[in-house]
Formats: C-alpha cells, sequence, structure tokens
C-alpha cells in the first residue's frame, strides 16, 4: 500500500484535473499522472475517466473516494486536535483534586495562572486522594493535586506543593475542652466528626490514633472538610481541620481550638504524575508552574 498514491487520488479526485492536483501537492503533472496510473494498475481497473476537459470518477473511482475521503477527513480532524493540544493558549488541562488540596492551595494557583493564560481551560474533578490516584492511572485526568497520606509507585511521581497543619476543633458546648491541653485518651467519650473511611484523611487520623494505641471510630461521617466545620459548629461533635480553614471560626468565637498533648504530624499537598505518560502543552506549562512555584517556598520537604 503506497499512501502517498491515495492522497494523490484524493486531490485528483477533488480538483478533477492532474495538473491542479500537483499545484495542491506541490508537484508537477507528470508524476501525478504516473501516480494514478500506477494506482489504476496495482487495481486492475480505472479508477477515472479522462477527456480534454479534465477527469471525473468512475464508478469504482467513486466507490474508492468514499474511503478516502473518510480517511482524509479523518488525519486532517487529527492534525487539528493535535495543533490544539501542541498550542498552550488554547489547551485543556484535566486536573484531579482532593477537596483539602483544592481549598488550601489549588485554586489560588489556578487564579494565578488563568491570568497568565486566560485562553486555557480546566476541567477539574474532585474526589478523595485514593480515588483521585486511581483516576490518573486510568488516565481520566492530566495530574492529580491531592493531600498526603497517599501511597504511590512508578510510573507515577509525586512532588511536594505545600505543608500543613490540622488543628482539633470544638463548638461551643465543648469550650471546657480548650481550657488546657489535653491527651487523645482524655477525648475518647466525645463525639468526632471525620471524613469517610476511604479518603485520605480519614486513614492518616485512623494510623494518628493507632500510634497512641487507641481507635478511631467517629460518630458522624461527612463527605466534605466544610462539613466538618459546620457540624463542629453546632455542637455535633469535635473534628480535626486544616488551620487555615478552621481560623477565621476560631477568630470569630464560633468554635475553639483543643490543644493535644500528642503532636499531629504535619500534611503536604503534592503534586502526582504519571510519567509514562505525554501531558499537552497546556498541562506541561500548569504542572511546571506549580511545581516551580513550590521550590521558592522554604517549608516545602519530601513527601
Amino acid at each position: 500500500m503506497n499512501l502517498d498514491y491515495y492522497k494523490t487520488f484524493y486531490y485528483v479526485a477533488l480538483s478533477k484535473n492532474f495538473t491542479k492536483a500537483a499545484e495542491l501537492l506541490g508537484n508537477n503533472q507528470p508524476n501525478v499522472t504516473r501516480s494514478m496510473n500506477n494506482l489504476e494498475a496495482e487495481f486492475g481497473c480505472r479508477l477515472f475517466a479522462r477527456s480534454n476537459r479534465g477527469v471525473s470518477l468512475t464508478p469504482i473511482g467513486e466507490q474508492l473516494f468514499q474511503y478516502v475521503s473518510a480517511a482524509m477527513n479523518n488525519l486532517e480532524q487529527g492534525e487539528e486536535e493535535i495543533k490544539k493540544t501542541l498550542n498552550i493558549e488554547n489547551g485543556l488541562v484535566t486536573i484531579g483534586s482532593s477537596e483539602t488540596a483544592l481549598r488550601l492551595m489549588l485554586l489560588e494557583r489556578l487564579g494565578s495562572f488563568h491570568e497568565e493564560h486566560p485562553k486555557i481551560h480546566f476541567r477539574i474533578s474532585s474526589y478523595s486522594t485514593p480515588q483521585t490516584i486511581q483516576a490518573l492511572k486510568e488516565g481520566k485526568i492530566d495530574f492529580a493535586v491531592i493531600s498526603t497520606p497517599v501511597d504511590i509507585k512508578k510510573p507515577l511521581h509525586k512532588t511536594p506543593l505545600v505543608t500543613f497543619q490540622d488543628v482539633l476543633i470544638g463548638g461551643p458546648k465543648y469550650r471546657e475542652l480548650a481550657s488546657k491541653t489535653r491527651s487523645l485518651n482524655e477525648l475518647m467519650s466525645y463525639p468526632f466528626v471525620s471524613l469517610p473511611p476511604e479518603t485520605g484523611t480519614r486513614m492518616f487520623y485512623t494510623q494518628y490514633f493507632m500510634n497512641q494505641h487507641l481507635s478511631f471510630h467517629p460518630e458522624i461521617e461527612v463527605a466534605a472538610t466544610d462539613q466538618i466545620r459546620l457540624m463542629v459548629r453546632y455542637n455535633l461533635g469535635i473534628g480535626f481541620c486544616p488551620d487555615d480553614l478552621a481560623a477565621d471560626y476560631i477568630a470569630r468565637g464560633e468554635v475553639c481550638q483543643i490543644h493535644l498533648l500528642e503532636e499531629i504530624p504535619k500534611r503536604q499537598i503534592c503534586l502526582v504524575t504519571d510519567e509514562s505518560k505525554v501531558l499537552s502543552s497546556a498541562a506541561q506549562k500548569l504542572r511546571d508552574a506549580l511545581a516551580a512555584d513550590a521550590s521558592y517556598r522554604p517549608f516545602f520537604c519530601d513527601c
């Protein structure tokens, strides 16, 4: 199969003239004629009817043209899609993010990036950390921005972006607990509010309690960190929340911070990419911008 023959056939059929087809192809008329003679010889039939006014397709030629034109249209559409993909100023970036990562840093970074590249579009899916990693493995997203803990293996690669600290908070009903530093064991009789077991945050606190030889069994499970703050505010229990997200509530006196003897380990927000997959130019640009921003912050560390 000589693909050049089919390309030449396509342009001859469109222009109905060997000379015009040669001009469109940047070739010369004898080469075009020779190519079509060779293609007809391969099929053993006439594809064109020649006349002084030019050429027209024979019935067999018409049949072949349906397939060749469909292939050429697909190729042209493919070229356009690839050009769009490689054009950083008109790309689409698909991002998977955990809620904590989205609220603590990603929205702010996307805002800054959008100011510089207003024609790049984002498609953001909010999952739990494990769900986000699975979406990345399945190729549903370009990259992930998630909060630790996270367990990944090659070809996935993670880059730390932001370090953050959780705090334990309680509503007015539990204000007495904030009067002094408490041990986890003292709080085991109180109702906890937490995210579901399949989230990275829940896994983190399950391990945190296990490290103190305790079990973590929240009485209330909610779908989002914001809901933890609301549940705590209305005295439905006590719960852990990133300090940045709890700060306004604490400042207004709507909740109080309960200080613990057992230090809560710091957590991180990480960028996770699949090194086996090629990103579009737009996705590469945003990924590099996130990673570069991280390199200027002195408190970043490996995660």
